[in-house]
């Protein structure tokens, strides 16, 4: 099962133990369950949202050419929303941040490309939007 599946992802397995259950129903469950703090929702712009079975404070890390999400084992560091609340004078109720790059599956599988002649080299830097990443 992915680490971070869509509802619909999930809607598909539970459908194979449960015919007759609905989309709905289980957009209904996978809601409920975020807003009790027994699941993750991660939303991202431009991407369907995604919950994770880690509700604890975490990070992640995103490949931009597949889209695979996958959590970092790196420990969220709550210093971050004191210097915002410094910063900028906000009530900071948490934070969430996304690494991007690109997925050892999806490196590969680019450097197969490049050493045939067929695409670019992946190890340059990322460009971002609104920003240059070196």
């Amino acid at each position: 099962m992915d680490s971070h599946p869509t509802a619909d992802r999930i809607y598909e397995m539970v459908r194979r133990r449960l015919p007759r259950i609905s989309l709905g129903t289980v957009y209904r469950n996978l809601e409920s369950m975020a807003q009790a703090g027994t699941i993750g929702k991660y939303e991202a712009a431009g991407s369907q949202r995604r919950y994770d079975g880690n509700p604890a404070g975490h990070y992640h890390v995103r490949c931009v050419s597949c889209g695979r999400l996958a959590d970092v084992s790196v420990e969220a560091e709550p210093a971050l929303d004191h210097l915002v609340r410094m910063d900028r004078g906000y009530r900071i109720l948490g934070h969430r941040l996304e690494f991007v790059g690109i997925c050892p599956a999806c490196r590969q599988e680019k450097e197969c490309d490049t050493s045939n002649g067929s695409g670019p080299s992946v190890d340059g830097p990322v460009k971002n939007k609104g920003s240059e990443l070196s």
